[in-house]
């Protein structure tokens, strides 16, 4: 299990790395943000939620697979090489085309809504809660790659600003309480959370600025999807 832990860090922090150093998988991560938040307003399909947010996540994994290659041609190939630019020019195009390939399906999809939003006026969708808690989820991952890459401090799994364990879980507790609307099961989800958030201060990961910091961010992106979509 600990290996496997170490295998899952490992490969987010890749992310985190990209997502430092790229200014484009910023930008990616920015769009794929809005367009998901975006296909919820309108009320799309869940085939066509289903192919944007597969058009999104191959954006983004195309500039990661460029920063992989770009990074590699620079440790084989340190000096100007023909033969180097040659597949540092491929891979960004092969992001470009995805970019725009992407592009195209999102105004295949969206465009039909939002000449439906220029005629008829703008109205938000409704969603069901485990919906909402699903976008909840993404979104909250999304700011806490963001975030930690804008500071520039701290891991994915592990320190910096702020404290993603933290953050998830008190997105999963205000969507049991505002699901559920059970008491106990509120105080039962919210001491677990309290429990992994203190488990990070305990183990000297994050401060207590990180953890509250994660704890609002999870807490309060959540409660203000749910008043949106509800």
């Amino acid at each position: 299990m600990k290996k496997w832990i170490n295998s899952a860090n490992n490969a987010i922090e890749g992310i985190l790395i990209a997502a430092k150093t790229q200014r484009h998988l910023k930008i990616h991560l920015y769009v794929a943000a809005s367009v998901i938040f975006f296909s919820y307003a309108t009320g799309v399909t869940r085939i066509e939620f289903l192919v944007i947010s597969l058009a999104s996540l191959f954006v983004i994994m195309a500039e990661m697979v460029n920063t992989a290659i770009e990074a590699t041609v620079d440790l084989l190939s340190p000096e100007y090489r023909e033969k180097a630019r040659i597949a540092k020019d491929v891979a960004a195009g092969a992001v470009l085309t995805t970019a725009i390939g992407a592009l195209i399906i999102g105004y295949i999809v969206l465009f039909p809504y939002l000449v439906n939003y220029f005629e008829h006026g703008f109205r938000i969708h409704t969603h069901a809660g485990n919906e909402i808690a699903l976008l909840s989820l993404i979104i909250v991952i999304i700011l806490v790659v963001i975030i930690k890459s804008l500071t520039g401090k701290g891991h994915p799994l592990r320190g910096g600003m702020p404290s993603g364990h933290t953050a998830l879980s008190f997105s999963i507790w205000m969507s049991i309480t505002l699901i559920t609307r059970n008491f106990v099961a509120s105080i039962f989800s919210f001491a677990i959370a309290l429990l992994i958030a203190r488990s990070r201060v305990a183990v000297k990961v994050h401060t207590m600025t990180e953890v509250l910091l994660g704890a609002l961010l999870g807490a309060g992106v959540t409660y203000l999807l749910f008043k949106v979509f509800s």
